[in-house]
């Protein structure tokens, strides 16, 4: 027995018994073989096409692809769009989180599975429920239409709603899971000194989970921007109108395909900013 071993030894007798100890990285007897071969064998099935993709940019010419007028009118189209989806996830999501995880009402789970039905929804499916719901002769879209003249399918705003549609989730999921790990006993505090419950949430609540807020905020917008199935379901492909970046990547792939790596290239910077950007969040152990 080493002279580690036996301080260690004497210090588990005096805590009077063995403690714990943290299992470091490459000790004990390594790692097993049924093990390390299906782990690198899906870190590489993940990375490979990501370093696929920057292989066969041409980087020659993709300032030329990227400065086309067709590339910033769907970046802009995009980002205005994926901008927009978000801060009508922030105004109804907000509230529909607060909701799930302050109230106690009959049904609260399986009003939680609805809101978290888009994630595991296929987007096209999605698409089609939008158009079944909001489209011309839809069960709210027809009222829409008739009453105040508003058509959504196949406009901007219609991008904007499919986007909104498939990315509240994750806002709902980051602000609920915060709010639940706050301290409400702050909230109670400030209704028992007078406030009532909308200036508490106002003034207490909502700057205590500000940061699970702003990180589901980035996770709706990147998931707005990254938006296919739904948005060319229920807004088609129109360029200038609905033509976002992941359609024109789309169209761009079946007649010129570097032009549709340039524009994945872009999307895959963005992703790559968005997860940096939420590193301290994700990226952190313990």
């Amino acid at each position: 027995m080493t002279s580690i071993d036996k301080a260690d030894a004497a210090t588990d007798t005096l805590r009077g018994g063995p403690r714990r100890r943290r299992v470091r990285a490459g000790g004990g007897r390594g790692v097993p073989l049924p093990l390390l071969v299906p782990a690198l064998t899906g870190l590489a099935f993940l990375i490979v096409p990501l370093l696929a993709l920057l292989v066969r940019t041409p980087w020659r010419s993709l300032p030329e692809q990227l400065t086309s007028a067709e590339v910033w009118q769907a970046l802009q189209l995009s980002l205005v769009c994926a901008t927009a989806a978000t801060a009508v996830s922030l105004v109804l999501g907000v509230p529909l989180a607060w909701l799930l995880a302050r109230v106690e009402f009959p049904g609260r789970g399986l009003v939680r599975a609805l809101v978290t039905l888009p994630l595991v929804l296929p987007p096209v499916v999605g698409g089609v429920a939008l158009l079944m719901a909001l489209g011309r002769n839809g069960i709210v879209g027809r009222w829409l239409d008739s009453w105040f003249g508003i058509t959504l399918p196949f406009t901007t705003a219609g991008v904007v709603v499919a986007e909104a549609f498939v990315a509240m989730p994750f806002l709902v999921i980051s602000v609920e899971g915060t709010l639940r790990a706050a301290d409400p006993r702050y909230e109670e505090a400030a209704t028992t000194l007078g406030a009532s419950r909308f200036t508490a949430f106002r003034r207490v609540t909502l700057p205590l989970v500000a940061p699970g807020v702003a990180a589901g905020a980035v996770l709706a917008w990147a998931r707005a921007l990254g938006e296919f199935g739904a948005t060319i379901t229920f807004a088609g492909n129109f360029p200038g109108r609905t033509q976002t970046m992941p359609l024109a990547v789309y169209l761009a792939l079946q007649s010129d395909p570097e032009a549709a790596i340039a524009l994945s290239l872009v999307l895959l910077a963005v992703s790559v900013a968005v997860l940096a950007g939420l590193r301290d969040r994700w990226m952190t152990a313990g």
